[in-house]
Formats: C-alpha cells, sequence, structure tokens
C-alpha cells in the first residue's frame, strides 16, 4: 500500500535551515508529482511546494527564492531544504501524492521557527 513517511521537522531559529525528508512505498515513485504542503496553527492547510515526475519545481509565492523541493528517484525520497526560515513557517509539513484519483498524505513533521 501507499505510505508516505516525513522526517527532519523541528525547533529552529529564525533565519536558520532545515531539511525534511519524506520516504515514499508502494507506487511507481519515478513516474509520480511530489508535493509538500505545510499547515500553520489554526489555518487551513496550503501548497508549498511540488516536483514532477521530470523534475519541473512550483513553489508557493511565499517560500521562493527560500525553499528548494527535490527528489531522488533511486532511493524513492522528496525532500524540501528550507532556509532563511521565519516564525511565519511554523507549521505541520505534509508529503503528498495522488495515486490514480486517490490522494495519500503522510504524517507530517513539525516546523517549529523562533523569532
Amino acid at each position: 500500500q501507499v505510505q508516505l513517511v516525513e522526517s527532519g521537522g523541528g525547533l529552529v531559529q529564525a533565519g536558520g535551515s532545515l531539511r525534511l525528508s519524506c520516504a515514499a512505498s508502494g507506487f511507481a515513485f519515478s513516474t509520480h508529482t511530489m508535493y509538500w504542503y505545510r499547515q500553520p496553527p489554526g489555518k487551513q492547510r496550503e501548497l508549498v511546494a511540488n516536483i514532477s515526475s521530470g523534475g519541473s519545481t512550483n513553489y508557493a509565492d511565499s517560500v521562493k527564492g527560500r525553499f528548494t523541493i527535490s527528489r531522488d528517484n533511486a532511493k524513492n525520497m522528496v525532500y524540501l531544504q528550507m532556509n532563511s526560515l521565519k516564525p511565519e513557517d511554523t507549521a505541520v509539513y505534509y508529503c503528498n501524492v495522488f495515486w490514480g484519483t486517490i490522494e495519500f498524505w503522510g504524517q507530517g513533521t513539525q516546523v517549529t521557527v523562533s523569532s
């Protein structure tokens, strides 16, 4: 079955960096677009970035120039490198994939940025 497992979250000071990882299994990873979403406290979940099977990327305006999404198809991994973190980046970060018509989510990893 499809599984997504995020890791790499934590507490960091403003201006710092974190690298999130998502281990994927149960589907043909290399042929699927992968997504990172986040849900700030008390707010709706929002798209942060996505990367296509061919490596094309898209970013939310709020993270452009600071975050980088990448993937390693040999390892079935997708990453989110987050630099110049701001307190408003505090959220639970989720990995996401559409498998057919079904949407799958990981359990999320907490990122907290202190000012």
